[in-house]
């Protein structure tokens, strides 16, 4: 079923269905005895339980193959992407955020993300994070930042940041990194 229902529809509806599949079983009128009609409506319900179990099944896989597409875009990504915690702390992180630091993600998760940024722009890293982590301030922010790989190697950074305040806890930065060493935009900075 590709139909979106509401719950109440939903369930009027497989009952009808459930009723309809059992009808040949139905006890004829008002001569049925009270344990005929209860048998009745136990084996409409047990139909309907049956056909709510099998949508059930089509759903969990419908969101298991949306899920693995959803790990396959994010980990092969062209742009690394980081989650980071209020504490500045890496939560998250793709494959190509990973090559483009020189780090596993093993040594990435639960770092500091400002200890990748350059000394040269760590002053302006907290001041920005601190900003952005503000409820009140915008959600999003782009900027241009010297960030530093495993090795020790500086390379100039895109980040594209964008704040998300999930529902009941703490909110998180996304960024999408990109390494804007080779644009021509490094030697502005």
């Amino acid at each position: 079923m590709n139909q979106k229902w509401d719950g109440i529809e939903r369930r009027q509806s497989l009952r009808a269905q459930a009723e309809a599949l059992v009808a040949s079983l139905s006890p004829q009128g008002s001569s049925a005895k009270p344990t005929e009609v209860l048998l009745h409506e136990l084996l409409v319900h047990k139909v309907e339980l049956e056909m709510q179990n099998e949508e059930l099944r089509t759903t969990h896989a419908a969101l298991a193959e949306a899920l693995e597409c959803y790990t396959d875009l994010y980990e092969f990504a062209p742009a690394g992407y980081v989650t980071i915690d209020p504490d500045d702390k890496i939560r998250e992180i793709n494959l190509a955020g990973t090559t483009l630091l020189g780090a596993d993600r093993g040594q990435l998760i639960h770092s500091r993300f400002s200890r990748l940024i350059a000394p040269r722009d760590s002053d302006d890293w907290y001041r920005l994070f601190r900003e952005m982590m503000t409820p009140t301030a915008e959600d999003k922010h782009s900027f241009y930042i010297h960030m530093l790989r495993a090795d020790g190697t500086m390379f100039y950074a895109h980040l594209n940041c964008l704040r998300r305040e999930l529902a009941e806890s703490r909110p998180m930065l996304r960024v999408a990194l990109t390494d804007a060493s080779q644009t021509g935009l490094a030697e502005q900075g």
